[in-house]
């Protein structure tokens, strides 16, 4: 049974989310995040190139359909998502036929978690967690990712975010990044490869990323799960307040 969560509580994991998400996605061109009114808008600072603009998200909560639609119509640069939140008491069912019949479509539907960092559980692993602290090892997780190894200057103490991988030897097994957002943080890019899954290295590298939240004097971390992830965070004290859905608007228009 789910425990009921004020407004205030999920804005405000809203609001992390949103901070969270915008530091994470401007690793690769800065991202910025505003308000419209009620809604949060996060998109792309300007660019050259009108082509190279990433679509754009607006979050709405306790908003109906059609004042998000006409907002994100009449403010957006092109290409847009909608992300609508509802809290655990409430049915999703409006939002759902709100948006369809607006010509909209759902993609995917996401729990919103939060753990307070009261309690935390002591877990094992077969796996060695670490943070990430020299460039020998953040090119080794770029490698590992595939993607473009985190700064010099990001891995000191004054970095915006803590990364951390799961060893197993010499091999880079699991990896989740833990990104200050005012007075909490976002959990990011959680991952354990396929052949190291059902070992509990996820909840190894989650309770290690959450005592050193604590240790930052951090409030609360939040983020956003799928279906499977849902099943991993309440084991080691993450609590459903919220989902999101994300629609996308029918092709043809804005």
């Amino acid at each position: 049974m789910y425990q009921l969560h004020t407004s205030s509580e999920i804005e405000h994991a809203i609001e992390v989310f949103v901070r969270g998400f915008c530091a994470q996605k401007s690793a690769t061109h800065p991202y910025e995040h505003f308000r419209v009114g009620r809604l949060w808008v996060m998109r792309d600072v300007v660019r050259k190139n009108l082509k190279d603009y990433r679509k754009e998200e607006w979050v709405a909560y306790h908003m109906e359909p059609g004042q998000v639609d006409r907002a994100a119509r009449e403010q957006t640069r092109g290409r847009f998502f909608v992300c609508a939140v509802h809290g655990m008491d409430e049915s999703d069912e409006p939002l759902r036929a709100g948006y369809k019949g607006l010509g909209y479509r759902l993609l995917a539907t996401e729990g919103f978690f939060v753990h307070r960092l009261a309690k935390i559980p002591r877990s094992g692993s077969p796996a060695k967690v670490e943070l990430v602290k020299t460039a020998e090892m953040a090119a080794r997780l770029g490698k590992a990712t595939r993607s473009r190894p985190i700064p010099d200057h990001q891995l000191g103490k004054d970095a915006p975010f803590r990364q951390y991988v799961a060893l197993d030897g010499e091999k880079i097994v699991g990896w989740v990044r833990s990104i200050t957002a005012g007075d909490s943080t976002w959990v990011s890019n959680m991952a354990v490869r396929p052949t190291h899954r059902r070992r509990g290295i996820g909840s190894a590298m989650l309770a290690k990323m959450l005592r050193d939240d604590r240790a930052a004097a951090a409030k609360q971390s939040v983020l956003l799960a799928s279906h499977a992830g849902a099943l991993l965070y309440p084991r080691v004290g993450y609590e459903q307040i919220a989902t999101l859905l994300i629609f996308a608007p029918k092709r043809g228009g804005k």
